[in-house]
């Protein structure tokens, strides 16, 4: 079975002088692993050139077997549609929009015939304790993470990135989304890429890579 992600001479450049080089970063088919580290860093930055929504400068990422370098365009955008989650500190949900409706969406650009969007929707949202036909602004911050949660692995994704998912939250309720976050991939399939300065979370997480560690250089965002 291919990686779930696979960086390899990885280099990267910001207007500006911020850069990342990488060595060599693999994570298997469905292994998590968290990723620690200060703000400012470059984690979220290595998390958007997984994604493919940053292009490297030199190097290849792969992610599930497909580099990304071999694809442009829409090419790319239906590539991370089908094989990449992505949970954000803030969500990016649609306000006007259902719960249901908000996942929906994902499974659309994810090439998930129309039929069975409300199926999965509320399956999911069923098993995350989300009401499906409640519109965005009226849920509470938490019923929206477990929203986003649920368009991230809609689509059956090889991997998930999720961006300091928890910096907003109490440790309490923070352990709680990372382990719902979890138990949601591993039962889709799905690796998990997490980042966070929050050491308290290390204990969940098998595999902690230090950003520090991972790195051959990196200039920190002023």
């Amino acid at each position: 079975m291919d990686d779930a992600l696979d960086i390899v001479g990885l280099r990267f450049r910001r207007p500006g002088g911020f850069s990342i080089e990488i060595e060599a970063f693999r994570m298997a088919a469905g292994e998590q692993v968290l990723l620690t580290g200060p703000s400012g860093c470059g984690k979220s930055t290595l998390l958007m050139l997984a994604a493919g929504l940053l292009e490297v400068d030199s190097g290849s990422i792969a992610v599930a077997g497909r580099p990304l370098s071999t694809v442009r365009g829409a090419a790319r955008d239906a590539l991370r549609a089908d094989r990449v989650g992505m949970v954000f500190q803030t969500h990016h949900l649609l306000p006007g929009l259902t719960a249901r409706e908000n996942v929906a969406a994902a499974l659309l650009f994810a090439g998930v015939p129309k039929s069975s969007h409300s199926e999965i929707a509320d399956g999911l949202l069923d098993r995350l304790e989300v009401p499906a036909t409640v519109r965005i602004d009226r849920l509470s911050v938490g019923q929206q993470q477990r929203v986003a949660i649920a368009r991230a692995v809609a689509g059956d994704p090889a991997i998930v990135l999720a961006d300091e998912p928890t910096a907003a939250l109490d440790p309490d309720h923070a352990a709680n989304a990372v382990r719902l976050l979890q138990d949601v991939c591993r039962e889709r399939g799905a690796a998990l890429l997490l980042t966070s300065h929050d050491p308290t979370l290390e204990p969940a997480f098998e595999r902690v890579v230090r950003f520090s560690d991972l790195i051959v250089s990196a200039e920190a965002l002023p």
